[in-house]
């Protein structure tokens, strides 16, 4: 692959339109402050980081019922404090640009169905919910938690929750019993809004005894709200004390207020899974998010008012949450429950000509899985709406950027992007200024102090290094939830680099591209299709088949975007390793977590490797 290797470039028209060319006009007339290129203005954004995430507080006119003291009065990591004295509310912001008139959910399903639901709906309802969780007693920092699939009630009810300063955490109706214990249990929530069942791939899966038993197992909830999704007929199956979702959605009487918050003030629970104990019950802020949301969403993602935004996701899944940020442009989000290769692998293509979508969100898998199926998207479907490609979860290959310009459309700009759970965002992504150069993610996102170390833990380019950001974002975690002094959030980043972020990447930044290729993890969580696991998950399933004594399990990057995810197990002296123990440890696997947990191969070890701490050799 050469750098040079041009896929497309961006016109005169397209690099003037752009929302990152209106800021830095802006920030000519406002600051005085002038950019040749990008590469100027990204040094500027993370070696004058006060002014950089100040001036975006002013060009994006914040709301704030109080004034801050200062932007950052500490530096360190763990620990910066960030527009200390502000008073915000994350979903106040997300519908600052709504028209009463104009659409603001667009949704669709495997029946084919698109349905939509207006702005002045989505307050009323969102408002309605609201005034119903305030009847409960619900106020802010308590914890609301969502067992949906990617609907719009799962938006009604985050946008409802988040209004009144509560924290919002969600599962997918994928997840197994304990999956979905283990991370919820850690925040005790008080509300468990959950549903009867979900369609994948044709099939209808029936969730209510596992809501049953997800109840069961949170002692701390006082409430359980149900959605009838799969059968209307479904709540005869729970307790009389759950209380139908669709019953408390139509209070016309009822004001969309919103409770002001400080910045750092907790807004969701986010989880990650490390390669020991229980997921990462990761806390990020009102502001922080905010702040970063509007610059992804507007300089990267050039994300425009009226527009629609679609990323193929679950409620499980980071970008689900990133997906609600495009209200923050005054655009129209696009939802999709379902399988995205169902019936065929045009499933997404043609629903994306139906709705018309502008910018279309994907994983690196999804559209390596279309290019080995030789599919032709641009030959069966009208896509002359769609301006921008984005792909996340896994390195996209160089193959990948070929098959979709040459399949897909030619005038594209297919963003590439990388960052995490951790952050809510991505580190490095796309850039309306630069060509896209094949096999490469375009830039280094504003505000991002990124470099890649080499051994020595110095920053190099044009060579292989750990992913490092060397100074503080809004958006990193405020903490982990009931992690005393830090003690897990410190491990999980700042061991190998004090004071400094390590991601767990191995990247190789262009010194004259500027561009960043991303070679994979360099720690031992999974990367599966996209979906991080953690492999504290596997042996956890894994330890509850008694006849395995013991397990280690590896995820492999190959060429071509290709995985490979062997499981190595040490059987119990007197058993084998037969097909019935495979079919047993897949089944709980999938049981317990999800289908993206089942290995490739279950291969029989004599004995499995620890190191002297006590830690697998994954």
């Amino acid at each position: 692959m050469t750098n040079n290797n041009i896929l497309w470039q961006p016109g005169s028209e397209f690099i003037e339109n752009s929302k990152l060319n209106h800021y830095c006009n802006w920030l000519k007339k406002e600051q005085g402050l002038s950019f040749t290129n990008y590469d100027e203005l990204w040094k500027w954004s993370v070696n004058e980081t006060e002014a950089f995430w100040e001036s975006l507080w002013h060009y994006f006119e914040i709301k704030s019922y109080t004034p801050y003291n200062r932007v950052l009065s500490s530096f360190e990591m763990p620990g910066a404090k960030w527009f200390e004295g502000a008073t915000l509310n994350y979903a106040e912001h997300l519908f600052r640009h709504a028209s009463d008139n104009e659409i603001a959910i667009y949704f669709g399903n495997e029946t084919a169905e698109i349905s939509t639901l207006s702005w002045k709906d989505l307050k009323q309802k969102v408002a309605s919910f609201a005034s119903y969780l305030k009847s409960l007693g619900i106020k802010k920092g308590d914890r609301v938690v969502a067992f949906l699939p990617n609907i719009p009630e799962a938006t009604i009810a985050f946008l409802a929750i988040n209004s009144l300063g509560a924290i919002w955490s969600s599962t997918s109706p994928d997840f197994g019993v304990e999956s979905v214990v283990d991370r919820f249990a850690q925040i005790e929530p008080r509300i468990l809004i959950g549903v009867d069942g979900y369609r994948y791939n044709g099939k209808s899966y029936d969730k209510k005894d596992i809501v049953n038993e997800i109840v069961s197992k949170l002692p701390s909830l006082e409430k359980v709200i149900l959605l009838p999704y799969l059968d209307k007929e479904s709540m005869s199956s729970f307790s009389a004390d759950f209380v139908d979702m669709n019953s408390v959605l139509n209070d016309n009487k009822a004001k969309l207020e919103f409770v002001p918050v400080d910045f750092d003030h907790p807004m969701w629970v986010l989880y990650s899974s490390g390669t020991t104990g229980l997921p990462k019950a990761i806390v990020q802020s009102h502001g922080g998010i905010l702040m970063e949301h509007l610059k992804y969403m507007a300089f990267h993602n050039d994300v425009h008012q009226g527009e629609k935004f679609f990323w193929y996701s679950t409620t499980g899944w980071m970008m689900w949450n990133f997906v609600q940020a495009a209200f923050l442009m005054g655009a129209s989000i696009v939802l999709y429950d379902g399988s995205p290769t169902y019936p065929d692998f045009n499933a997404m293509w043609a629903f994306s000509e139906r709705v018309g979508i502008n910018h279309f969100g994907t994983s690196a898998p999804f559209l390596v899985a279309c290019m080995k199926r030789q599919t032709d998207p641009k030959s069966k479907n009208d896509l002359s709406a769609m301006r921008s490609l984005s792909s996340t979860g896994a390195p996209l290959p160089p193959e990948a950027f070929e098959w979709t310009y040459n399949h897909v459309k030619s005038d594209l700009w297919l963003c590439s992007m990388a960052g995490g759970t951790d952050v809510c965002t991505a580190f490095v992504g796309g850039n309306p200024f630069y060509p896209v150069h094949k096999g490469e993610i375009q830039c280094r996102a504003l505000g991002v102090s990124l470099y890649a170390y080499n051994d020595e833990g110095d920053p190099v380019q044009d060579e292989l290094g750990e992913m490092v950001i060397d100074k503080p974002m809004p958006s990193m975690p405020e903490s982990f939830w009931n992690d005393e002094g830090n003690a897990r959030y410190k491990a999980s980043y700042f061991e190998d680099y004090p004071g400094k972020w390590r991601h767990g990447d191995f990247i190789r930044i262009d010194s004259k591209t500027h561009g960043l290729i991303i070679f994979g993890r360099s720690d031992a969580t999974l990367n599966r299709h996209g979906i991080r696991i953690g492999t504290a998950e596997i042996y956890r399933a894994v330890d509850k088949i008694s006849e395995v004594e013991d397990s280690l399990i590896i995820n492999l990057e190959l060429e071509h975007g290709k995985h490979y995810m062997p499981l190595f197990v040490k059987m119990k002296e007197g058993f084998d390793l037969d097909e019935s123990i495979k079919q047993k440890i897949n089944t709980q696997l999938k049981t317990e977590y999800t289908p993206r947990h089942v290995p490739d191969e279950i291969i029989l070890v004599p004995d499995i490797p620890y190191t002297i701490s006590g830690k697998k050799m994954e």
